[in-house]
């Protein structure tokens, strides 16, 4: 009898303490919690019941119901600026990863300087997109840009390139500087992925017989699965939202041609002074961001064994 009355009295007792304890974690959650709710939920809302509606942004506002979504799915614009982010968000992606694992590679191994590689290489990240592009701007200009002096003063040519006058060399020259300003931090992602590897993998790997390349192939990269999916998702998610470089260095030029997803919102929203019609073109984006890391999410829970 005593021994029970002992027991109720400790689990009361360990009842009373985690009451506090509770109370205080979710104090700690609360500010995040606020956070997600003021700049993410509220807007969100916000922006889908603005979708509803003819919005100007001056005016009287009107409720359409889907009025909005039926003139998007018929606004040519609108789904060829959708294509043209995917093709940029593809081949981006791709020169990211090519230019960020050679990288990472190289900066894991025991050099004498490796610190100092890394910082260089992560230097560009750290720089808004905003300063990057109007520094690429000027870097580019055809009178008295870095690029045109230098290739004039070697007498390689006469009159300095136009990239930004055709469609490939202006998508390349920004995929090229993307690449400057974000390879550094994909490199860092991967680096991670490097070092977790256990030394004693790559050791008995080595000791029987494996060269550089089978290592690399079927062991590091199968290894840096999560890293390398993690890197992916990172990339394209901000390449579909890409703004700011389109916005400055190519205008959207030559023709419209260059003119990203988001960059078509604003056109809708703050020049056409469409916010509704602008919040359902949002919409419509963020279901395709969903749709895509859900996919990207799901390689990432799924285990290596589980794919064969």
């Amino acid at each position: 009898m005593a021994a029970a009355t002992e027991k109720r009295a400790r689990r009361g007792s360990v009842k009373e303490d985690s009451e506090p304890h509770g109370w205080l974690g979710l104090a700690f959650v609360l500010p995040s919690l606020a956070f997600i709710l003021l700049l993410f939920l509220i807007p969100l809302a916000m922006a889908v019941w603005m979708s509803f509606h003819n919005w100007p942004l001056l005016g009287r506002v009107r409720f359409v119901g889907l009025a909005n979504y039926a003139e998007l799915m018929g606004d040519m614009q609108f789904w060829h600026s959708l294509g043209f982010t995917a093709l940029y968000t593809v081949l981006v992606t791709v020169a990211i990863m090519a230019v960020a694992l050679p990288l990472a590679l190289l900066v894991d191994r025991p050099l004498r300087m490796a610190g100092f590689f890394r910082t260089i290489y992560f230097m560009p990240v750290v720089v808004g997109f905003g300063a990057a592009s109007t520094l690429w701007m000027w870097l580019l200009n055809p009178d008295n840009g870095v690029f045109a002096e230098l290739l004039r003063g070697l007498g390689l040519i006469d009159s300095a390139p136009r990239p930004l006058e055709s469609f490939w060399p202006a998508l390349g020259v920004i995929i090229l500087m993307v690449v400057w300003k974000t390879a550094g931090f994909t490199m860092v992602i991967l680096l991670t992925g490097l070092q977790s590897i256990p030394n004693d993998v790559i050791e008995a790997a080595k000791i029987d017989g494996a060269r550089p390349l089978a290592r690399l192939r079927r062991i590091t990269l199968p290894l840096m699965r999560n890293s390398i999916l993690l890197a992916l998702v990172l990339n394209v998610t901000s390449s579909m939202l890409a703004f700011d470089q389109f916005f400055i260095v190519t205008q959207g030029g030559p023709n419209n041609s260059t003119i990203s997803a988001v960059f078509s919102i604003y056109l809708a929203s703050f020049s056409s002074y469409r916010l509704g019609y602008g919040a359902a073109m949002s919409f419509v984006l963020l279901v395709v961001l969903v749709a895509l890391s859900s996919v990207q999410l799901a390689f990432m829970r799924q285990r290596p064994e589980d794919s064969r």
